[in-house]
C-alpha cells in the first residue's frame, strides 16, 4: 500500500483494475500481433511473392503513415464519443483488413493493405492511454500503463510460436500459403474483441454500475483533485510547447528501436543459424517473455519511488546495450539470444514508464490532442525504422548497421530524456 491510499481506496482500485486491465491488455496482444505478424509472414511472404527486403521494410513501415495521419482525429472523436464505441470500431475494422492481407499477390497490394490497416488502427492505443487517465490518477499509471502494455510482449511470447506452428503446417493447405493462413486465423481474434468491447466497457466512472456510489465518488475525487494539478493547453499551445516536442522526441527514439525489433527479430534469428519456422518462433518468444517481467518490476519501482525519468532513460541505456551486443555476438545463438532478450527487456520497460511523464501535465482535450501528437509523430518511427533497416541490410547484406542505427538513437533518447526537469513529471 502506497502514502496515497487506505484500504477501501486500495480495494476499489484493485476492483477497478481486475475489471479493465485483462479486457484492455487483451485487446492490445491482439492488436500488436496483427500490427508486426508481418514479421513472420515475411520468411516465407518474400519467395512467395518475389519481395526485397527494401519492399517489405517499407511495406511494414507504411502502416505507420496511415497511423499518422489519422490518429490525432481518432483521439479528438475517443474523447468525444466514448471508449466503448469508437476502440469497438477500431477493432472490427483492423481486423477485417489484417485478413484482407490474405490475397495480396503484388508489392503495390502490399503496400496499399499495410496503410489501410494503419488507417484502420490510428487511435487505438493513445486512445486506451486517454482511457486511462479517465479512473487513474498521476501517481497509479506506471504500474497500471505497464500492465495494459504487457500487451506487446506477451504478443511476441503467444504469437511467435503461434504464428511459427502456422507456417510450418499449414503452408499448401487447400493451395493457400502458410502465411495466408497465419494472417486469416490471427485477424479473427480483433473481430470477436471488437463486439466483447462494445458490450463490457464502461466509458466514465459515473457509468459503471459495477461500482456503488461511495467508490464511484472517490474515484471522480481522485481524479478531479489529479487534473487540478494539470495545465489546460489549446491547440495552438500544444503545437508550441517544446515539452510536447521533447516527449516526441523521446517516444520517437523508442519506437524506433522497438519497430526495429519487433519486425526483424525473425529474420535476426534466422540469420543465427536457424532454419526451422517454429523454432524460430519459439526462440523469438524468449525475449518477450523476459521483457514481461523487466517492465512490471520497473514500474512498481518507478511508482514506490515517484521518480520517472532515470526509470525511463537506464533501460534504454540497456536497450541500446543489449542490441550492440547482439551483433558482436551474433557467431553465437546463445550470446546474441542473451542480447536480443536485454535490449527487449530494455525497451520495453522504458516504453510503458515515458507514458505517465505527460500525462502528468496534460489534461482534457488538451490530453486527447497531446497523447495522439505525440504518438503519431514518434510513430512515424515505425515507418522510418523497419525502411532504414531493410535498406541498410539490403545495401551492407547485414542487419549489423541497422543494429547500431537503432542502439545510438535509443541513447540519444536517453539523454533528452534526462534533459525534462524533474518537478515538471514526478508528481
Amino acid at each position: 500500500m502506497d502514502a496515497h491510499s487506505n484500504p477501501f481506496e486500495e480495494r476499489t482500485y484493485r476492483k477497478v483494475t481486475w475489471r479493465l486491465i485483462p479486457l484492455l491488455l487483451l485487446c492490445y496482444l491482439i492488436a500488436y500481433l496483427d500490427r508486426v505478424n508481418v514479421g513472420f509472414a515475411k520468411l516465407q511472404m518474400m519467395g512467395d511473392l518475389g519481395m526485397s527486403d527494401l519492399v517489405y521494410g517499407l511495406g511494414a513501415g507504411i502502416f505507420f503513415v496511415g497511423y499518422f495521419l489519422f490518429e490525432i482525429p481518432s483521439n479528438i472523436i475517443l474523447h468525444r464519443v466514448g471508449a466503448r464505441l469508437w476502440i469497438g470500431r477500431i477493432m472490427i475494422t483492423w481486423g477485417l483488413i489484417s485478413a484482407g492481407m490474405i490475397f495480396v499477390t503484388t508489392d503495390t497490394q502490399f503496400y496499399v493493405t499495410r496503410f489501410l490497416l494503419g488507417v484502420a488502427e490510428a487511435g487505438f492505443f493513445p486512445g486506451i492511454i486517454l482511457y486511462l487517465t479517465y479512473w487513474y490518477p498521476s501517481h497509479r499509471r506506471g504500474r497500471i500503463t505497464s500492465l495494459f502494455m504487457t500487451g506487446i510482449p506477451l504478443a511476441g511470447v503467444l504469437g511467435g510460436p503461434i504464428s511459427g506452428w502456422i507456417l510450418k503446417n499449414w503452408d499448401n493447405v487447400y493451395g493457400w500459403h502458410g502465411w495466408q493462413w497465419m494472417f486469416l486465423f490471427e485477424a479473427a481474434p480483433a473481430i470477436v474483441m471488437g463486439g466483447v468491447v462494445i458490450y463490457c466497457m464502461s466509458d466514465r466512472i459515473s457509468q459503471a454500475r459495477w461500482l456503488s456510489d461511495a467508490e464511484r465518488t472517490m474515484l471522480a475525487e481522485n481524479i478531479e483533485h489529479d487534473e487540478n494539478q494539470k495545465q489546460h493547453l489549446s491547440v495552438r499551445q500544444l503545437i508550441k510547447s517544446y515539452r510536447l516536442w521533447i516527449m516526441g522526441v523521446v517516444y520517437f527514439s523508442m519506437t524506433m528501436g522497438l519497430y526495429g525489433i519487433s519486425f526483424w527479430l525473425p529474420t535476426i534469428i534466422q540469420g543465427m543459424g536457424v532454419a526451422d519456422n517454429f523454432e524460430i518462433g519459439m526462440l523469438s518468444s524468449i525475449p518477450w517473455l523476459a521483457a514481461v517481467v523487466a517492465m512490471l518490476l520497473c514500474a512498481r519501482s518507478a511508482d514506490l519511488t515517484n521518480e520517472k525519468r532515470w526509470h525511463v532513460a537506464v533501460p534504454m541505456i540497456f536497450g541500446a546495450a543489449g542490441l550492440v551486443c547482439s551483433v558482436l555476438w551474433m557467431d553465437s545463438t546463445v550470446a546474441a539470444l542473451l542480447a536480443l532478450t536485454v535490449a527487449c527487456m530494455g525497451i520495453m520497460s522504458a516504453i510503458p514508464l515515458f507514458w505517465s511523464l505527460p500525462t502528468a501535465f496534460l489534461l482534457g482535450s488538451g490530453a486527447a490532442m497531446g497523447i495522439a501528437a505525440i504518438n503519431s509523430v514518434a510513430n512515424l518511427a515505425g515507418f522510418i525504422s523497419p525502411y532504414l533497416v531493410g535498406w541498410l541490410k539490403q545495401t551492407t547484406h547485414s542487419t549489423d548497421s541497422g543494429m547500431y542505427m537503432l542502439a545510438a538513437v535509443l541513447v540519444v533518447g536517453a539523454l533528452v530524456t534526462l534533459s525534462i526537469p524533474a518537478r515538471l513529471v514526478n508528481k
